[in-house]
């Protein structure tokens, strides 16, 4: 019988101290994380967010410019005078009138390149692009991109105007360096044959064909011939000479 109260007693302590001990649920334990790590961010948010910077007035500037110049602490080009509006012209933007450009060296020989150059001069930019675009000469391709780039960079970098734009002048020059190689010949002979190299530049204007000044001066000379009509004037000669003109 003692034995059995002393287990007795045993299994009622153990029940208490079960009943006492709490056991939170996990959704409980998770909320209250939560909270816990939300307080924290909270708390970052609020003191070390970057914070707007409000403008200060012109009233507030100058204000605190005058305290700055009471103490002598400005610098040389702040205590400079100022400059009154409409004071200083401003800076007037260029106009161009003409835009040059070339080609890179490449191997040809320079009478080759200088026909091209021949046929490209005094037309328009278009009618020259099209005479390098059925060009049977092995360097028009080159030349109809160099001249498509130019026409480009004119009408977009220095605003002329596409229309009116003539290839004014073309020209060719050398390249800087002339490749040597030796030619065998026969009897244990040798020559040195020369792989040159050339570039071609142009200028664009805005102007008139070389056609169309030679259409004016054609113009200009017809109009200056004085038919003598249907009668005669009745007029002294003009310039007359000693004697008759047989």
């Amino acid at each position: 019988m003692q034995s059995l109260g002393i287990g007795l007693r045993r299994v009622t302590t153990s029940l208490r101290t079960v009943q006492s001990h709490h056991v939170a649920n996990s959704s409980r334990v998770l909320l209250w994380e939560a909270r816990r790590c939300m307080a924290g961010a909270n708390w970052i948010v609020s003191n070390l967010k970057p914070q707007l910077r409000k403008d200060n007035t012109p009233k507030e500037l100058a204000a605190a410019k005058k305290a700055v110049a009471k103490q002598g602490l400005l610098s040389p080009f702040e205590s400079l005078p100022e400059i009154a509006e409409g004071a200083v012209s401003p800076k007037k933007k260029k106009k161009y009138t003409e835009h040059k450009y070339s080609t890179a060296n490449f191997k040809i020989s320079h009478r080759k390149l200088n026909q091209l150059g021949r046929q490209i001069a005094g037309k328009p930019i278009d009618a020259a692009i099209l005479q390098m675009q059925f060009s049977e000469k092995r360097a028009s391709k080159r030349i109809k991109s160099m001249l498509a780039v130019a026409k480009d960079h004119a009408t977009k970098l220095k605003g002329l105007d596409e229309k009116k734009l003539i290839v004014a002048e073309a020209w060719v020059s050398k390249g800087p360096k002339v490749l040597k190689r030796l030619e065998t010949k026969a009897r244990g002979r040798f020559g040195i044959r020369e792989h040159p190299d050339s570039r071609m530049h142009v200028v664009l204007k805005e102007g008139k064909t070389r056609l169309q000044l030679a259409e004016e001066e054609r113009a200009r000379k017809l109009r200056r011939i004085v038919s003598a009509g249907v009668t005669r004037e009745d007029v002294p000669l003009r310039n007359p000479s000693s004697s008759w003109q047989w």
